[in-house]
């Protein structure tokens, strides 16, 4: 499966789950380097998510933008589908 198509899948979920705000971060000369490819607020928690194919592997730029996140009080995360952003979610905000 193509990053774009797991990407757009986890878009899809994200958006349509209540208390959520994602969007693509598209990059480009306009945008900063090694910022996750999705951006998003959970229930008053920062998240950001970067796409990767299951063979995939993430920047130099990547691992410490996550790091500086994480550090910073936020959640980053490299993920490979659709199922590892609900798992982060789930326990993010487990169900009561």
């Amino acid at each position: 499966m193509k990053e774009k198509t797991i990407t757009n899948q986890i878009l899809k979920y994200l958006k349509s789950e209540p208390e959520c705000f994602a969007f693509k971060e598209h990059g480009g000369i306009y945008g900063v380097s090694g910022i996750p490819d999705i951006i998003c607020c959970y229930k008053g928690k920062f998240m950001a998510f970067e796409v990767k194919t299951t063979q995939g592997r993430l920047s130099k730029l990547q691992e410490i933008t996550i790091k500086r996140i994480n550090e910073s009080g936020g959640m980053a995360f490299k993920v490979t589908s659709l199922q590892e952003v609900k798992d982060v979610l789930k326990g993010v905000m487990p169900e009561k």
